[in-house]
């Protein structure tokens, strides 16, 4: 066996010790180049989701609403109360919890007022989500969504 030569030649085994610490170094860089791209994405990704309460005072909208029932009767609200189907309440993506609003059917002009204590709805187009005795009150069951206004009202 001939002496080493070329751009690997080194005294001794050394080369393999120096390889072994550059691969070493090279695969905690990329990990950690990893680990830090995945956790900006998590946070960007947390940054989207996150509730931009607005101020209720002046908020006048005009969309459609849907209506929540039985199937969630008793299960925890984003605001942590229980819902109820037989109360007057409402999901909003970003009214603060608490907020009352005065929903319009505009088909047939009938109106209720609701305390938001949920977030939703959580499907596209819509603007609020009611309680079921809200959606029987402006006669939105049948159809199951209704055009309306919500409108903040001031305490």
């Amino acid at each position: 066996m001939g002496p080493r030569c070329g751009p690997f030649a080194t005294q001794g085994g050394s080369y393999s010790h120096r390889a072994a610490k550059r691969a070493q170094w090279q695969h905690r860089s990329i990990t950690l180049l990893k680990r830090s791209i995945a956790t900006l994405a998590l946070f960007s990704l947390l940054a989207g989701c996150a509730s931009h309460d607005i101020d209720p005072r002046g908020y006048n909208q005009t969309g459609t609403a849907s209506y929540y029932g039985a199937r969630h009767h008793g299960k925890r609200t984003a605001s942590g109360e229980a819902f109820n189907q037989h109360g007057l309440t409402a999901a909003h993506r970003s009214l603060p919890f608490g907020t009352r609003v005065l929903v319009t059917n505009l088909a047939n002009q009938r109106s209720v007022v609701v305390r938001i204590n949920d977030r939703g709805p959580h499907t596209r187009g819509r603007l609020i989500d009611l309680s079921r005795a809200a959606a029987e009150k402006i006669g939105m069951i049948r159809s199951g969504t209704a055009r309306v206004r919500v409108q903040g009202l001031s305490d």
